[in-house]
Formats: structure tokens, sequence, C-alpha cells
């Protein structure tokens, strides 16, 4: 069958096109996560099911092992069913699909009955919108990347110039899907949006053009914006260098200018390798 899965619609039978994966998902760790924002990973940790390959190319990404190497295991949805019950047996608030868009009607077979926990959908913002559809009422929470507002950049660290346009699609349809973000008494995201955006070193523009479509997007309570300064070179391309306090203080000041005030900054000591898991097959 010619794949449509995600906004490149290579048109090709899988194994291929530019992901160069199979059908059945391959997994490269599922266990409980402690590095993700608090209100998804919480004081339990969050249950995170990390899928090998990836339909973007950025040069510069943490998890390189499994998003350009594919490390990881092939599984059947069966199997991937049962992951989701063991971790939520392990007592995770949540299961959280990093990467999948590629594994989506898989992991929506795998989904039903649904977990008893609410399902996060974590991704780099280069979704199809006609994809998300098919997760509707299955997903409570999107946890979508905003990379790039711009597309020159875009294609030149990701292989993808048309991201800013299809990103911008892809989130308003998460949150349609889901409307404005709910939290529990424990704090923790059970439904709704947020937002993640990496500040790039010496690309301030790009980030302020990325915090500006929030802004004139959604309205006050409707989404959340997690604002990264974790860039690290891993020396396969990109800025050559780590955020500065500088840039990254002119980042939240814009940010908190626009009135971007409900979600998470950083502290620069999160850029640190020690903060991305061993993709060792744990739990697969």
């Amino acid at each position: 069958m010619e794949c449509s899965i995600c906004p490149r619609r290579c048109g090709t039978e899988r194994p291929g096109g530019f992901c160069g994966m199979g059908d059945l998902p391959v997994v490269s760790r599922a266990a409980p996560h402690f590095w993700e924002e608090p209100c998804i990973s919480g004081e339990r940790g969050s249950g995170a099911v990390f899928f090998a390959g990836c339909n973007l190319r950025c040069v510069f990404c943490q998890n390189y092992d499994i998003s350009a190497l594919r490390k990881g295991r092939e599984i059947s949805v069966p199997r991937l069913r049962e992951i989701f019950s063991e971790l939520a047996a392990q007592g995770v608030h949540n299961i959280n699909l990093v990467t999948g868009t590629h594994f989506a009607g898989a992991i929506r077979e795998a989904l039903a009955p649904p977990p008893p926990l609410p399902v996060v959908w974590n991704c780099g913002g280069y979704e199809s919108a006609e994809t998300l559809w098919t997760l509707e009422g299955r997903v409570q929470v999107y946890l979508p990347d905003m990379k790039y507002s711009d597309g020159r950049l875009a294609g030149a660290l990701s292989a993808a110039p048309d991201y800013p346009r299809v990103a911008a699609e892809a989130i308003r349809e998460m949150f349609r899907q889901t409307g404005p973000y709910e939290l529990d008494g424990e704090g923790m995201l059970t439904r709704g949006v947020m937002i993640r955006h990496l500040v790039l070193p010496g690309e301030l523009d790009n980030t302020f053009g990325v915090l500006d479509w929030i802004a004139d997007t959604f309205r006050p309570g409707d989404v959340l914006v997690s604002l990264m300064g974790q860039y690290t070179p891993n020396g396969h391309g990109g800025p050559d260098r780590r955020l500065t306090t500088e840039e990254y203080e002119r980042a939240v000041a814009y940010m908190e200018a626009l009135g971007l005030l409900e979600g998470y900054t950083q502290e620069l000591s999160s850029a640190e390798s020690e903060y991305t898991p061993l993709f060792d097959g744990t739990g697969v």
C-alpha cells in the first residue's frame, strides 16, 4: 500500500520512503521517563514508548541513534498493547508515544481498547491533519514541537522547508480535538496541547516568529508553551555551540511580552546528554 501517513506523502510501498520503516512499530525503549515537563512526568514518571525512525531529518536530534540510525526492535500490535498495560501497572501518569507518526496505523490499533491513562502524542510537529483525524478520541494530550517559523532554516536543518505551514495546520487540528488544556488535582496534564520550541543558537528571529504565531493563534488558557534551551551539539550538523544565557533570556523576555505566561522555561543546565535515556531495548 502506498504510504501517505505523513506530510511527505511518499507514495511508496513500505518499508521505504523517507522514514525507511515498515508498517509494524519498531520500539527502542518503553519505561517510566522523568525528564519531560512536570505536568507530564510528575512524581511517578511518564510511560514513554520511544519509536525508531522519523519523518524529519533534524541534524541536531538528541535521539539520533533511534531517529536516524533506527535502532530498535520490531514488535506486533498485540505486543505494543501489552507494553501499554505493563507501563500502566508501573504507576506512570500517562502513556507517552514518542515520535510514532510513521506507525500511526499500528498505534491506533494498539490503543483499542484504550489504556486506563491519558495518551500523549509526543511528536516533532510535522504531522498530516488527515492522520491526526484518525487519532481523535484515542489521544488526550498532544505534545508537538513548533520548531520553525523560517522555512529556509527548516529545510536546512530538518529537510522540511514546508514545516512552518504544515506544523501550524497540524497544531490547529490538535487543539480542535482537545480544546483548552486541563490539569488534574496533581497538576498533571490530562487533556490539551502543550507546544514545545527549542531555541537554536544564533536563530532568535526563528524563535520570535514561532512565539508570534502562538500568540496570534491561541488565547490565554488555550495551550501551554514549553520554551526549551537544551540545544546540544551532536556532531551531525546544526549550530556547533550551545545556547548562551543572553540568547535564552531574550527569548523568555519576548515570550512574556507576548503574554505567553502559561507553561515552562528551562535552566540551561538541562543541556546535558545525561537527560537522554539509553535506547537499549528496556521494556520492549
